[in-house]
């Protein structure tokens, strides 16, 4: 019988992806969902286009509109050749980078993007195999293309994938080129409209190049150029155990440890051969701590001192210390933190600190951050969430005055980039400077705990975290938008007892008395669907929702007072943690969430 949908568009998008216009196996797999009467799914697949954000593509893979395909990747990727061939700024013939991850139909992607663009009259450099997000970064920098794209959904359950998006400088997509792309990329409705090339012919016809070793030579020597104290490393060896969670860190990550001097690391076998589904990481996400309890079992056998943990396009970084005989992790915030107190006071003890440092993280990063940076008299822009925006921050720094250096940018969900050889999160470089600070640590007889204890002496404790709430299809996509209204427009005035002193909203620019209501500042940022409460203890929560993911975001801010020693600082700390439950369930009532 014929199926009844909520939509004629439905309808008409299901009829045609069961015709001749399609592959025998997209017909098939959507044909056996007719042939079931399962409205629901159909509905899923259909009732949109997978939407082209303002950084790419990334959702569930399979048939249908709404899914990560072929044809999806094809018409996408003739909307961004379209508007390179008009807006593109650097001279010369058009030439664009690709890069894959490892994750299921990545490599299938890539060749599928090569060649639309190569019909497209755009020269194409693709890496042989998969290689990190970072490593396709630094390849647009260096043959100096127009675009670069890399085919991943970066942490995401294995269920996804995706591509993102680089101009000419090896940073994502910002405005005006952002909106400007998915314009055109909207304009695409029907295969007819796309160009394709055969990869194979592509690369016979010399539109599409395979990059060899030596840009992995090229980009692992850019790399090591960011190490600081060889000395260090050479007289305190540290015991590491490695693992890119089945993900591309497998293929430069190991090499670029051995460059800066570390010799006594340990992968972790299972977890280094590529696999989309990763069959034995319990999650794909180094942010959560089950993705390294293999790694941290290997740890326990062989007495290593740091595991390091990468995504699976390794642009991420995850870490466990051992410390007083246990394994503890480190969150993004606490490592970015560290890394940034690191990075200004070597550089200042080893007399290479330039005379204005710059660095840059987020406005859902931790506030020690800035802390950290004003100590060091270093400039910190904040800006939205997205390396993107550091990217830019780190542009704009350079023409505001040729004598600000940017140092090193970070966000709280474990990405980190230290130098200018890439434009985006680097998990490669980060593990080498991790190793290095511990290192550093290890002769001073401590661990990087020690130093974070430290940091938080000198400055006040803290304990900052994240949650995230997944609300799937379209009803999900209902309720997160009413949470954002009840953000917006009727928010508390108080959570877990304490006055709301202030209230931001980022999509307006408005700054809020958080108990009148009244209007008390604005903003210098880019519209952002972010709203923020600043209550009277110094306490902070945010909310937004993920632009790539179907899920609302929550970030948890708790500060104490300042201390004299490290035992008022663990006293702190421990006390921050049993207010966090409250805390959380508090603010997550408040908003009816």
């Amino acid at each position: 019988m014929a199926l009844s949908f909520s939509s004629p568009e439905i309808a008409e998008r299901v009829r045609e992806w069961t015709s001749e216009a399609y592959d025998k196996e997209t017909r098939a797999e959507i044909q056996a969902l007719v042939d079931a009467g399962n409205v629901a799914e159909l509905e899923d697949r259909f009732y949109r286009t997978l939407e082209f954000g303002t950084g790419g593509l990334r959702g569930v893979l399979g048939a249908g509109t709404n899914r990560m395909n072929p044809t999806v990747v094809a018409r996408a990727t003739q909307g961004l050749a379209n508007y390179v061939r008009a807006h593109a700024e650097k001279p010369g013939p058009l030439r664009a980078a690709i890069a894959h991850d490892c994750r299921n139909f990545s490599r299938e992607f890539a060749e599928t993007v090569a060649g639309v663009l190569a019909a497209n009259d755009i020269i194409v450099h693709v890496s042989p195999e998969l290689r990190p997000t970072p490593y396709l970064s630094f390849a647009v920098r260096r043959l100096e293309c127009h675009i670069g794209i890399v085919v991943t959904a970066s942490h995401n359950p294995k269920e996804y994938n995706g591509y993102k998006v680089y101009w000419d400088d090896g940073s994502q997509v910002v405005p005006p080129h952002d909106k400007g792309i998915v314009a055109e990329v909207n304009k695409i409705s029907s295969n007819d409209q796309v160009q394709r090339l055969d990869f194979q012919q592509a690369i016979a016809r010399g539109l599409v190049h395979v990059m060899d070793e030596e840009m992995d030579h090229a980009y692992l020597e850019a790399v090591a150029q960011q190490c600081l104290d060889r000395e260090a490393i050479r007289s305190n060896p540290v015991k590491i155990v490695y693992t890119p969670l089945h993900g591309a860190g497998g293929t430069l990550c190991p090499q670029a440890l051995r460059q800066w001097g570390f010799t006594d690391v340990y992968p972790e076998e299972e977890q280094m051969r590529p696999d989309g589904a990763f069959p034995t990481a319990a999650s794909p996400n180094p942010e959560e701590g089950k993705a390294l309890e293999r790694a941290i079992a290997l740890a326990g056998k062989v007495g290593a001192e740091l595991v390091l943990a990468t995504d699976p396009d390794a642009d991420r970084l995850g870490i466990a210390v051992r410390h007083e005989g246990e394994y503890r992790l480190m969150t993004g915030n606490q490592l970015g933190a560290l890394m940034c107190d690191y990075l200004l006071a070597r550089r200042r003890e080893l007399g290479t600190l330039p005379a204005k440092p710059a660095v840059c993280t987020t406005i859902v990063t931790t506030p020690l951050f800035p802390e950290v940076a004003a100590h060091h008299g270093a400039r910190c822009p904040l800006v939205l969430t997205g390396f993107k925006w550091i990217a830019k921050a780190a542009r704009d720094l350079a023409a505001e005055d040729a004598a600000i250096e940017f140092l090193y940018g970070t966000e709280e969900s474990y990405g980190y980039l230290i130098g200018r050889h890439a434009m985006d999160k680097d998990g490669i470089v980060a593990s080498c400077v991790t190793a290095e600070m511990a290192a550093w640590c290890k002769g001073r007889g401590k661990t990087l705990v020690d130093y974070l204890e430290e940091l938080y002496l000198r400055h006040e404790p803290r304990i900052e975290w994240q949650k995230s709430v997944t609300m799937p299809g379209r009803e999900g996509g209902e309720k997160i938008r009413g949470i954002m209204r009840v953000l917006q427009d009727a928010p508390p005035r108080e959570i877990a007892g304490l006055k709301v002193t202030r209230r931001t909203r980022v999509d307006t620019g408005e700054v809020f008395d958080g108990q009148t209501g009244a209007v008390v500042g604005r903003l210098d940022l880019p519209s952002s669907n972010v709203v923020t409460f600043d209550l009277e203890d110094g306490s902070r929560a945010i909310g937004r929702p993920s632009g790539t993911e179907p899920k609302i975001k929550f970030y948890f801010f708790l500060a104490g007072p300042k201390q004299k020693d490290i035992a008022g600082v663990r006293a702190a700390l421990a006390a921050l943690e049993k207010r966090r439950p409250e805390f959380e369930k508090a603010f997550l009532t408040a908003i009816g969430c």
